[in-house]
């Protein structure tokens, strides 16, 4: 885990919303997207209206880099900012690879976390990511992780989790 935490709570406002949403269908939860900063201007369609952080305006791609087809598993952590947790997401094969040319390619950059619905999270690329973890490190509930438990085994547990039907 090679990511820099940087908080970036002031960007819970960005214009990012449906179409960075985890492509999934409205009120779906257990999803996790992460989001990479790019350069100014570019088609709004693609690119997020500024916001200012650190002094300095920052855009962030609506279409996420990494998103949840890419996690094979996950593992929550206690924040240490009171009741909240963080999770370490392990990637897929072909996502870890991505993730390492992405990391290589935009060190420098934030890469944003959006999980269910709202963005938590945001770190700073500082080298390359070459083990296929990637990081929230705060922001997220007893109730998110409950939600990850639906979708996906804990790192280390054999086998996949299916969907719950609502009437199980």
């Amino acid at each position: 885990m090679h990511l820099r935490i940087i908080a970036l709570s002031g960007l819970l406002t960005l214009g990012l919303g449906p179409a960075a949403s985890a492509g999934g269908k409205a009120g779906e939860m257990g999803m996790v997207t992460f989001h990479l900063e790019t350069e100014d201007g570019g088609n709004p369609k693609m690119v997020s209206p500024p916001q200012m952080y650190e002094g300095k305006e920052r855009f962030f791609l609506r279409t996420p880099e990494i998103s949840m087809k890419d996690v094979v598993a996950f593992s929550p952590f206690p924040s240490g900012a009171g009741e909240e947790y963080g999770i370490v997401f392990q990637l897929r094969e072909a996502a870890k690879r991505r993730l390492t040319a992405i990391s290589q390619a935009n060190q420098g950059k934030f890469l944003l976390a959006q999980v269910n619905g709202r963005f938590v999270d945001g770190v700073l690329i500082d080298k390359p990511v070459e083990d296929g973890l990637i990081v929230v490190w705060k922001g997220l509930s007893a109730e998110d992780v409950k939600l990850f438990d639906n979708e996906l085994p804990r790192i280390g547990e054999d086998g996949k989790k299916k969907k719950k039907k609502k009437d199980d």
